[in-house]
């Protein structure tokens, strides 16, 4: 099984995770929504799922926002395997930028960036990923809203407990999701 974390504004219909059903199956994955914007119930809410979960340690592919929670997770729970893709490791950078702005959710909800929420999501940071939970992180170098070296250096450092595979070019939205896809599915059917 693969749990689907979305990114910042987006939600389980996203196109990635539409991707991911459509070509990982026959393996079942699932897409939870979540409020990404504050740090404190998407925790709450991911927590609470995962804990009912029945599988017991289920593969997870988080983006951007969902890398930066599956990141904390991943040391609450047993994972088989964390995937990020262009993941949002320093969240507070992201909305420091935005302070003040009022952004929208992929349901339509709006709301005003705070200085709050920076503070939430440094409570929920790791410092040192290489402990031992298998990831593997795809780069797309070329994003224009992360900077790309931040994972490239935490996780560069793993040695063999991660590997991380950048691209030159793309974008945030990642464009390199086929091959990203095809070592997800060598490693579900390797489980299997």
């Amino acid at each position: 099984m693969l749990v689907y974390l979305h990114g910042l504004n987006s939600s389980s219909r996203s196109f990635k995770a539409g991707f991911l059903r459509e070509h990982l199956a026959p393996h079942p994955v699932r897409a939870i929504d979540y409020p990404a914007h504050r740090p404190e119930a998407a925790i709450a809410t991911l927590e609470g799922f995962f804990a009912g979960l029945e599988h017991p340690a289920p593969a997870v592919v988080g983006s951007s926002m969902g890398g930066f929670y599956g990141q904390y997770l991943a040391r609450r729970f047993r994972f088989s395997h964390l995937y990020l893709i262009n993941p949002a490791l320093t969240p507070w950078a992201f909305f420091d930028e935005y302070a003040g702005q009022t952004l929208t959710t992929a349901d339509g909800e709006r709301y005003q960036v705070s200085r709050e929420q920076t503070e939430q999501t440094r409570r929920y940071a790791v410092e040192q990923p290489c402990d031992g939970v298998p990831t593997t992180v795809f780069l797309d170098r070329g994003d224009e809203v992360i900077d790309h070296r931040i994972a490239e250096r935490l996780y560069g450092e793993c040695g063999a407990g991660a590997r991380v595979l950048a691209w030159d070019g793309g974008d945030h939205a990642f464009q390199h999701l086929d091959e990203a896809v095809a070592l997800i599915r060598a490693q579900l059917d390797a489980d299997a």
